[in-house]
């Protein structure tokens, strides 16, 4: 959620019940602090910053959101497990994004706070199992709080996690169109047009996949590995992309990351709405087959 997941959003979440997370991606320490401080500026909750942890900046940000006291950080790319002291002696919870049982197990083991299980239906980076393989495998593995992420964009998609044994979601794709989010037009544009199928999985040979919508980007990316290209090829071809979409709204050859629930997001809407929506129509689903269980 780089470019996507910025203060407007984060706050407007938090606002709403849930936790906003900052996207800092490959951000410089400024922007983030900069973030943070106006995330401060429009809500006195909770709320959190996803760190990167093979962006050159990692240690940097690490550090400056000791500094400010965030509530919690999530992890991705990476082992968060030598800042584990730092970020609790801060009173900072760490929640990793895993994609695999055997990682989500290794840092259950190093004294994380919760994990969350990310199926390959997400958009961004992603691993190879889908949420409803991947979830209730870590939820049987570890001890610590399991939330579920990918695929997920309305109540039904809640109440299935939480069948499956998560203690929540997080929701990625739902929030571009969201009316706080401050992403291009034109990238929510696309994403309320966007069909069933509409989205690749880029950049395979390089270890580092990525779900984007399909436009002329993800094309030239298909046939770098139609003819094995190098990986540095992959690396200049990405570079900046997210930012040239999400910013400056070049849905063409902008990296429009976005998973496969865009389909189901037909419109715009204010943040509040989106979670209470959720939330009031996975409670009804599971109310009735609670219902339906006992009669």
């Amino acid at each position: 959620m780089a470019w996507v997941s910025s203060a407007e959003l984060v706050a407007a979440v938090s606002e709403a019940g849930g936790l906003g997370i900052i996207g800092s991606g490959q951000a410089p320490p400024q922007w983030v602090r900069d973030q943070v401080h106006k995330v401060k500026e429009l809500t006195g909750k909770p709320f959190g910053v996803n760190v990167m942890l093979l962006s050159p900046h990692a240690e940097e940000i690490i550090q400056l959101l000791v500094e400010e006291r965030v509530a919690v950080i999530t992890t991705g790319a990476g082992n968060p497990g030598k800042y584990l002291n730092l970020l609790h002696n801060a009173g900072i919870k760490v929640v990793p994004v895993v994609s695999a049982v055997a990682l989500a197990k290794r840092l259950a083991r190093s004294g994380v706070d919760a994990l969350i299980a990310e199926g390959m239906e997400s958009g961004g980076h992603v691993g190879e199992l889908t949420t409803m393989a991947l979830v209730p495998q870590v939820v049987d593995a570890v001890d610590v709080p399991v939330i579920a992420a990918g695929g997920i964009c309305d109540g039904r998609g809640m109440a299935a996690a939480l069948m499956l044994g998560a203690e929540g979601v997080q929701m990625g794709t739902r929030f571009i169109c969201a009316r706080e989010c401050t992403v291009h037009e034109r990238v929510k544009e696309v994403v309320i047009k966007a069909r069933d199928r509409d989205t690749i999985v880029t950049g395979r040979p390089t270890g580092h996949p990525v779900r984007v919508l399909k436009n002329k980007l993800a094309k030239k990316f298909i046939e770098l590995e139609e003819c094995c290209a190098p990986a540095e090829e992959f690396e200049k071809l990405g570079a900046g992309r997210l930012k040239q979409a999400m910013v400056d709204g070049d849905t063409d050859m902008g990296s429009v990351m976005a998973g496969q629930v865009a389909a189901m997001v037909r419109q715009v809407e204010p943040t509040r709405d989106i979670i209470n929506n959720v939330l009031n129509d996975a409670e009804n689903i599971i109310r009735n087959i609670c219902s339906k269980v006992v009669n």
